[in-house]
């Protein structure tokens, strides 16, 4: 005897649908969460590495993925937990992360991410000589697309939007500059508290160092040193000459980083406007979809 099927009626057939596209938004949800986040490529600080108008993905497992970090499209951050890393980044990876913000400011008020090349680590000493970086006293990896102008500063010639303040460098001839590791002990003085204030500020998350009398107070505690909480990285752009990076708004802490940039998926001119959907489609740039980075 045949088994008789069930009828299905329109409500049924309805909720059926609407079941699964809940479970598909869920697993999209947390891939999207945990695995793989997708980015836009704003500015031409990486090109011609990754050039304006690349969709990436970006491979947030590997270096810890979090929950939210903010509310979609806006700048209200959220408490967020992070799962176990498989690994720190390295040098020579292309990294997205948060952007801590300009060298003065406590806290950013814009939640944007950037991407750039990671180039050293926490406990390394970075230097640029004649446009060339080294690291620890050795020439690093030259990315393969790597773009200098035809203009090189002067040594000596300082740019006063050069981190930290002060200092008699420009982005031709910079550093040498250690990057500090969680643990490090700094040893504060009126000579380089300044090279400290917003990273020690930021630590607290709010302004605690204070120049009194001669003396250094730190949460209003006299003192002339202070440990470190968190591991540091500096990044710059592969368009070294065209790219604001930590040359001039500093270190990027480890909990700002988000991920690896690992592959394109679209990419097209942006200064099509989207408005005008047909002529932005033919500028399509089928060579660079399916490209990985590196």
């Amino acid at each position: 005897m045949k088994n008789k099927e069930k009828i299905k009626t329109p409500g049924r057939r309805a909720w059926e649908f609407t079941k699964n596209l809940i479970y598909a938004l869920i697993a999209a949800l947390l891939i999207k969460t945990f695995f793989i986040e997708t980015s836009r490529v704003p500015t031409g600080s990486m090109e011609k590495t990754i050039m304006v108008g690349d969709f990436l993905f970006v491979n947030k497992f590997i270096y810890g993925a979090t929950s939210p970090r903010n509310i979609p499209l806006t700048n209200i951050a959220l408490p967020y937990f992070q799962l176990p890393a498989l690994r720190d980044p390295e040098r020579g990876d292309i990294v997205v992360f948060q952007w801590p913000g300009p060298q003065d400011v406590l806290k950013n008020p814009e939640i944007v991410s950037y991407v750039k090349r990671c180039i050293a680590v926490p406990g390394d000493t970075v230097e640029v000589r004649n446009k060339v970086v080294f690291v620890n006293g050795k020439r690093a990896h030259i990315p393969p697309h790597i773009q200098y102008s035809l203009v090189t500063q002067p040594k000596g010639l300082p740019d006063p939007r050069i981190f930290p303040k002060g200092k008699p460098w420009n982005n031709d001839f910079y550093g040498p500059l250690y990057v500090p590791k969680k643990g490090d002990t700094l040893h504060l003085s009126l000579k380089n508290i300044e090279d400290w204030r917003t990273i020690i500020d930021r630590e607290f998350g709010r302004r605690v160092v204070q120049v009194r009398g001669g003396d250094i107070y730190i949460d209003g505690k006299k003192t002339n040193t202070y440990v470190l909480k968190k591991d540091y990285y500096f990044m710059m752009g592969d368009n070294r000459d065209d790219s604001l990076d930590s040359r001039y708004w500093g270190f990027v802490p480890r909990d700002k980083v988000e991920g690896l940039a690992f592959m394109i998926y679209w990419s097209w001119d942006p200064n099509v406007p989207f408005s005008d959907f047909f002529r932005l489609l033919s500028t399509v740039r089928v060579n660079r979809i399916a490209k990985l980075v590196h």
